[in-house]
């Protein structure tokens, strides 16, 4: 079984990329939403979470996200603090799902943050997903409302799409729905002959 990250910057169509690969049958974990699952229902991170953060952390039971952003936005500090916790439960989380996902030909790892959170390491081969910043910008606004500056100052903050290609194993531009769909197809069919071929 081979391991593909998926990764690219703010509307760039990552998770449209992912979305098409699980309807093609590939298995996708997805790094953002398992993170948060596992704030709220392991239990050594939550006693982690509340050691370092406070028991704000938790209100009636469940993750008080808007708290614990309020705690670490602006605070490059405490924000490395809650990464250095949070990160090494989602790599042991999504080495034991890849397991449990051997039989598949190959299997999807969706994040954002791929090679600042090292996840990169957990994973044999990397696509990025890139897009123009003008497109990338209406996509953004058009999801959640966010201000050109507001959406600029979150692009700042990730990887360049120039980085990421030189760094990935296969890039996805991602302009008309189009061509993407022809290329998440050639991006299927090359991870599943691989496959195919590590098998023989």
């Amino acid at each position: 079984m081979i391991k593909v990250g998926v990764t690219g910057g703010i509307g760039s169509g990552k998770s449209t990329v992912c979305r098409m690969l699980s309807e093609r049958g590939v298995p996708v974990y997805d790094s953002d939403s398992a993170a948060k699952r596992l704030m709220n229902e392991d239990p050594a991170l939550r006693a982690a979470l509340v050691e370092a953060f406070g028991p704000e952390t938790f209100r009636d039971g469940s993750l008080d996200r808007r708290y614990l952003a309020r705690r670490v936005f602006n605070d490059p500090q405490q924000l490395r603090r809650l990464e250095a916790l949070v990160h090494p439960c989602v790599k042991r989380d999504f080495a034991r799902w890849a397991e449990a996902h051997a039989d598949a030909d190959y299997v999807v790892l969706e994040c954002a943050i791929l090679y600042e959170s090292g996840m990169d390491a957990c994973v044999d081969r990397v696509v990025a997903v890139v897009a123009p910043e003008e497109i990338r910008m209406i996509r953004v606004n058009a999801r959640d409302g966010a201000t050109a500056e507001e959406i600029r100052r979150r692009m700042a903050a990730q990887l360049s799409d120039d980085e990421l290609c030189a760094r990935a194993d296969l890039t996805i531009v991602n302009i008309n729905r189009e061509d993407l769909a022809a290329d998440v197809a050639e991006c299927d069919r090359r991870f599943r002959y691989e496959a195919t071929r590590n098998r023989s």
